[in-house]
């Protein structure tokens, strides 16, 4: 099923994202173009534009489309961004990206996962986006630094070995909070002075884990 087949669905998709607060024009055009049933099983493809999050394989989910446009406006993206993604999930997140950055790394620790995203992100021409199977928690030190950082599963405390590859200027979100709970998105700013923290809103994320998945 194309996007196409979804309008009643998708301008409601589109008025819901509005009246919950997302202004950023470029964002809400990007929510619009990127095809998000092609992100999800086929059995949920009918509720693909639902504001609600959706399982996916290896036990996890695709955000709903409220938290995803959120969290990606909150990150003020620019063509010239280079971006790191910790949690590749289906792709979804990073197709957004993708159209708002100059270049995106998403780092997913399940090979199943990786790979689908790998292939739906070559079908949609995501060109400038890499997806690398890891532990984006334990990164090798050659990695970065980032203009832009987003983390796309619950860690109880920010890594500091992913604060340490911002940039000046540079922008990170994270839901940060206990695994089996209601956690809080956090956006740090990097400074010339150091860096700045804020609270923005609770949200519901999957645990981050350590290591790559021996399975899947």
């Amino acid at each position: 099923m194309t996007s196409n087949q979804h309008p009643p669905e998708k301008m409601m998709f589109q008025l819901t994202l509005r009246r919950r607060g997302i202004s950023d024009q470029a964002v809400l055009r990007t929510m619009e173009e990127v095809p998000r049933e092609l992100f999800v099983d086929e059995a949920d493809r009918e509720g693909a534009y639902r504001d609600s999050a959706l399982p996916i394989a290896c036990g996890q989910t695709i955000s709903q489309p409220f938290v995803v446009a959120y969290m990606t406006e909150q990150l003020q993206l620019r063509k010239q961004h280079r971006v790191l993604e910790i949690g590749a999930g289906s792709g979804y997140q990073a197709a957004v990206l993708s159209r708002l950055a100059g270049q995106v790394l998403t780092v997913e620790r399940y090979r199943k996962l990786a790979d689908a995203a790998r292939a739906r992100l070559e079908k949609l021409d995501c060109h400038n986006v890499e997806v690398m199977l890891g532990d984006g928690l334990n990164l090798p030190p050659n990695i970065g630094p980032f203009d832009r950082i987003i983390v796309t599963a619950a860690v109880e405390q920010l890594p500091e070995n992913l604060v340490e590859r911002l940039d000046v200027g540079g922008i990170l979100i994270a839901p940060v909070g206990p695994h089996q709970g209601v956690q809080t998105l956090i956006r740090l700013t990097r400074t010339e002075a150091g860096i700045e923290r804020k609270e923005l809103v609770d949200v519901r994320f999957v645990p981050a884990l350590p290591g790559v998945a021996r399975e899947l």
